[in-house]
C-alpha cells in the first residue's frame, strides 16, 4: 500500500510525477531476513512484494519442480495432448499457425521444435499483418489443409476465430493453444486450451501463449511416455525450450510471479548457454555481452523479433528461432536488426503526431486516449500506444486508417482491463475484429465508427479520468552514495527477474552531487554521470532514453548542485569485475 504523503515531500518531480513510499510489513520483512539468514534490506523488499515467510525461499530460488503445474489443470489440455501424441505416433504432417508478435514467434518455434524432435513433419504459417490481419483466416486455413496437414495447431491466436476455423472442418483437425480473453464459446475444434477461457478452472491466467505451449509439450511427452513411445528412442529434454518461454513471458508483459518467475529464471540460464543458434546470433547483433537478464529479453531481443511482424517479413522472427545454420542465422539477425531500425524511424514519425493529439484529448477530459490517422503504419501503433500510455498515465489506443478501415492497438494501466472492454465492443458488433488481455488489445473497425468506439471505451474505463497526469513513483527507501555498494546491488539482484508483477526496486539518493555528466552511445540518448554524496563516496549513474526533457537537462547542467535522484541500484558486470551502478529514472531539485 502506498502512503498518502509524498515521499521526501516531492509532489511533482522533473518528469512530472509524485513520489510515494512503497510500504511493506516491517516486522514481516525482519522475520523473513532472520529465517532465511538474509540482509534486512532483502527481507523488507520481499515483504513489500507480498512474499510471505513461507514462500520467501521459493521466491528467491524458483524451481520448475516446485512450481510447474500439471498440464491437466487446463481445460481441454488432455484432449490436446492426446491428439498431438497421435500426430507424433502416426508421423502426421502438422502445421503450426502462429501470431506475428514475440509470443507468437516463440510459441510457434517451440511447437515446431517440439514436434519435429518427436518425428513429425512440421511447417509453420504466420499471417501478414497488413494483408491478413491478426489470427487465423479461412483462406490460410484451407490452404494448410489442402497442403496435406492433417493437424493445425494455432498458437497465441484462434480462441475467437470461429468462422476462419470452419474452413478446416472435415479436412484437418485443429488444436488451439491461446491465452487471449474470450467471452464467447470456443470454436468447434478438437481442443481449445486457454487459461483465460471463462470456463477454465486452472487458475493459470497469468501464462502467455508460450507458457501454454510449453505445458502442451510437457503433457504430450507424458502421453507418449505412458504409451511406451520412448522405449525405441530417447526422450527430448524440454528444458532446452525454456529460453523461448522466457523471451515470450517477458515480452508479453505477463506477471513475473509464480510459475512465470521460474520459467524466466530457468530460461535465462538456457539462453546464457547460447545453444539456440538464432538467439545467439541476435544477441551478437544487439551487442549483448553480459549475462542475459529480463532486460536483455524485453529491450534488446524482443523488439528485434517483433520488427519482422511489424514492418518486415511476418515469419522472419520465427524462422530465426528455429534456424540451425549459424551463417543463415546471422543473416537473419542482421536483417531483423535493420528492420528494427526502420521500425524506429516509422515509429518516430507517428509518435510525434500522436503525442500532440493525446495532449489535446487529455485536456478535453477523455478517460481513454484514442488516436488515429490516415497513413499510420499498423505495425507500430502498439508501440506508440505504449509510449502514449507511459506519458499520460491513461489507457491509450492508436490506429492507422487505410481504405476506410482502421487497424489499431491499445495499452492499458494497472487495474483497468482494456482487453475485456474491446471484447465487449466486439460483442456489440462495433468491431470487425478485436481481442486482447487486461494490459493490451488489438482491434479492426470501420473508420466511420471510430468515434463510437472511443465513446464506448471512455464509458467502460471511466475510472481512468481520475488518474494523475503521470504515474506515481513508488520508492522503496533511501540510500547514501557511500552505502550504494556492489554488495547491496548484488543482494537486490536476487529479486530478479524484474518485470510486470515484480517491479525492480526504486531507491532515492538524496542530495547527490553530479560531478561529471555527458551523453554516450550511438544516438547520444544515454547520459552517463558520476555522483558524489554528502557522506563522501562516488557512484556511476546512467540514464537511458534520456531525450531532451527536464531530467536530461538537470543531469547535464547540475554542475555540482545537489539533486535527489531516484533509480535502480544494479550490479554492473564488465569483463571479470562487478561494480555498482545507479540507473536514474527521475530527479528533483
Amino acid at each position: 500500500m502506498l502512503a498518502s504523503t509524498a515521499a521526501l515531500g516531492i509532489e511533482r518531480s522533473l518528469t512530472g510525477r509524485r513520489w510515494t513510499w512503497r510500504e511493506g510489513d516491517q516486522r514481516l520483512g525482519l522475520a523473513i531476513a532472520q529465517r532465511g539468514e538474509l540482509p534486512e534490506l532483502l527481507g523488507r523488499l520481499l515483504a513489500a512484494r507480498g512474499v510471505s515467510l513461507d514462500t520467501a525461499a521459493e521466491f528467491l530460488e524458483p524451481t520448475l519442480r516446485a512450481l510447474l503445474p500439471d498440464p491437466s489443470r487446463l481445460l481441454d489440455m488432455d484432449a490436446a495432448c492426446e491428439r498431438l501424441a497421435d500426430a507424433v505416433a502416426r508421423r502426421e504432417r502438422v502445421a503450426v499457425f502462429a501470431d506475428y508478435d514475440v509470443d507468437g514467434a516463440c510459441s510457434g518455434a517451440l511447437m515446431v521444435r517440439a514436434l519435429a524432435q518427436l518425428g513429425c513433419a512440421v511447417t509453420h504459417y504466420v499471417p501478414d499483418r497488413l494483408a491478413e490481419g491478426y489470427g487465423p483466416n479461412a483462406p490460410a486455413i484451407a490452404w494448410l489443409a489442402d497442403a496435406g496437414n492433417s493437424l493445425i495447431v494455432c498458437v497465441d491466436c484462434g480462441i475467437s476465430a470461429h468462422d476462419a476455423l470452419e474452413a478446416a472442418r472435415g479436412r484437418a483437425d485443429v488444436v488451439i493453444l491461446d491465452h487471449h480473453k474470450s467471452e464467447s464459446r470456443p470454436p468447434a475444434v478438437v481442443a481449445a486450451v486457454n487459461p483465460n477461457r471463462p470456463d477454465c478452472p486452472s487458475g493459470l491466467k497469468q501464462l502467455c501463449a508460450a507458457g501454454v505451449a510449453f505445458l502442451a509439450a510437457v503433457g504430450t511427452q507424458r502421453v507418449l511416455r505412458r504409451r511406451g513411445f520412448f522405449a525405441a528412442q530417447p526422450e527430448p529434454d524440454l528444458r532446452d525450450l525454456l529460453d523461448l518461454v522466457a523471451l515470450a513471458t517477458v515480452c508479453d508483459v505477463v506477471p513475473l510471479v509464480g510459475v512465470n518467475r521460474a520459467l524466466v529464471q530457468q530460461g535465462l540460464k538456457v539462453l546464457a548457454r547460447r545453444g539456440r543458434v538464432g538467439l545467439a546470433a541476435l544477441m551478437d547483433v544487439a551487442g549483448v555481452r553480459d549475462t542475459p537478464s529480463a532486460h536483455t529479453l524485453g529491450y534488446m531481443l524482443g523488439p528485434r523479433i517483433n520488427a519482422g511482424g511489424r514492418i518486415g517479413e511476418p515469419d522472419l522472427g520465427l524462422r530465426l528461432l528455429i534456424q540451425a545454420d549459424e551463417v543463415e542465422a546471422r543473416l537473419m539477425a542482421d536483417k531483423l536488426d535493420a528492420v528494427n531500425r526502420k521500425r524506429q524511424e516509422v515509429e518516430a514519425g507517428v509518435l510525434s503526431a500522436a503525442m500532440d493529439m493525446a495532449q489535446a484529448q487529455r485536456e478535453a477530459g477523455h478517460a481513454v486516449l484514442f488516436l488515429s490517422s490516415e497513413g499510420w503504419h499498423p505495425g507500430v501503433v502498439g508501440i506508440v500506444a505504449g509510449r502514449v500510455k507511459e506519458r499520460f498515465n491513461r489507457p491509450a489506443c492508436v490506429a492507422g486508417i487505410e481504405g476506410g478501415i482502421a487497424k489499431g492497438s491499445g495499452r492499458s494501466v494497472p487495474g483497468l482491463d482494456l482487453g475485456s472492454a474491446v471484447i465487449a465492443a466486439r460483442g456489440r458488433r462495433m468491431l470487425v475484429a478485436g481481442g486482447g488481455h487486461a494490459m493490451a488489445a488489438g482491434f479492426t473497425i470501420e473508420a466511420a465508427r471510430l468515434p463510437e468506439l472511443h465513446a464506448f471505451l471512455d464509458e467502460r474505463l471511466a475510472a481512468a479520468a481520475a488518474l494523475p497526469d503521470a504515474a506515481e513513483l513508488a520508492i522503496e527507501g533511501t540510500l547514501t552514495v557511500r552505502g550504494a555498494t556492489t554488495e547491496m546491488a548484488q543482494q537486490v539482484a536476487r529479486l530478479a527477474p524484474f518485470g510486470a508483477g515484480n517491479d525492480e526496486p526504486l531507491f532515492a539518493l538524496p542530495r547527490a552531487r553530479i560531478v561529471k555528466a555527458d551523453r554516450v552511445g550511438k544516438d547520444g540518448n544515454t547520459i552517463r554521470a558520476f555522483v558524489e554524496g554528502e557522506d563522501g563516496g562516488r557512484l556511476k549513474a546512467i540514464c537511458f532514453r534520456a531525450g531532451e526533457g527536464p531530467l536530461a537537462q538537470a543531469l547535464l547542467t547540475a554542475r555540482g548542485a545537489p539533486l535527489t535522484l531516484v533509480g535502480h541500484l544494479r550490479a554492473e558486470h564488465w569483463n571479470d569485475t562487478v561494480s555498482a551502478c545507479f540507473a536514474v529514472t527521475d530527479a528533483a531539485a
